[in-house]
């Protein structure tokens, strides 16, 4: 069993920057593909970046692409999410997946295993 803890959100004006931080329980960490997905108010989750198991290969969503960066510490257990030039539509519930393989994931029937997700709002 895999848990997951983010951390690292927070209201910020837009043009701003965060770092969101996702923690891992479980000693394969290093074997799994991570992910972070989002969910806005009164929107499904959605995905926007990936990262495989040895932190070589990420994939992002088209909206965020260029401005935020998911990197990996297999030392630390730990992935993160670098969000710059925040935007008004970034505002969402962050969460962190992680999936049982060494896989890069898109979809969230990829991963095995959530976090509770950490608030970030993005003030106009």
């Amino acid at each position: 069993q895999v848990q997951l803890v983010e951390s690292g959100g927070g209201l910020v004006q837009a043009g701003g920057s965060l770092r969101l931080s996702c923690a891992a329980s479980g000693r394969a960490f290093s074997s799994y593909g991570l992910g972070w997905f989002r969910q806005a108010p009164g929107k499904e989750r959605e995905f926007v970046a990936a990262i495989s198991w040895s932190g070589s290969i990420t994939d992002y969503a088209d909206s965020v692409k260029g401005r935020f960066t998911i990197s990996r510490s297999n030392d630390k257990n730990t992935v993160y999410l670098q969000m710059n030039r925040l935007k008004f539509e970034d505002t969402g519930v962050y969460y962190c997946a992680a999936m049982k393989y060494a896989g890069l994931g898109t979809r969230e029937s990829d991963y095995n295993y959530w976090g509770q997700g950490t608030q970030v709002t993005v003030s106009s």
